[in-house]
């Protein structure tokens, strides 16, 4: 039997970078979502990108867009709805009256209304 004793020996020493402490959670302001969530709605938006740029862990906003998405306050463009609109004509106006065209639909609204009954007024234009 060898006495492994006298034997020369090797170790390695493993170094390890310390564990980052978790970040405390950031609170964002509506307004910041949605610029962020605007920004990801333009054609060849890429979220993860988009994120990324901004700090923030793409699955966040993944959520908040579906969230946006889901409410029906807001939709993304798809080829169909840039291919109906041919034009457009901005005529300067003395009124507070504003036309939104959807498809070949015309909605006139007045300046006073409810931001919440015009959303439901659009979404049910939408489905129809």
């Amino acid at each position: 039997m060898s006495d492994s004793v006298n034997q020369p020996r090797t170790f390695e020493v493993l170094t390890a970078a310390p564990v980052r402490a978790r970040r405390k959670p950031r609170d964002w302001p509506d307004e910041e979502k949605e610029r962020l969530i605007a920004e990801t709605l333009l054609p060849g938006a890429n979220v993860s990108a988009i994120a990324r740029a901004e700090g923030l862990d793409p699955s966040q906003l993944y959520g908040w867009r579906r969230k946006a998405l889901s409410s029906g306050l807001v939709a993304p463009l798809t080829e169909a709805a840039k291919e109906e609109v041919k034009f457009a004509r901005v005529e300067p106006a003395a009124s507070s009256t504003v036309e939104i065209v959807i498809g070949d639909v015309v909605v006139r609204v007045a300046g006073d209304i409810e931001s919440d009954h015009l959303a439901k007024i659009l979404r049910a234009v939408r489905k129809a």
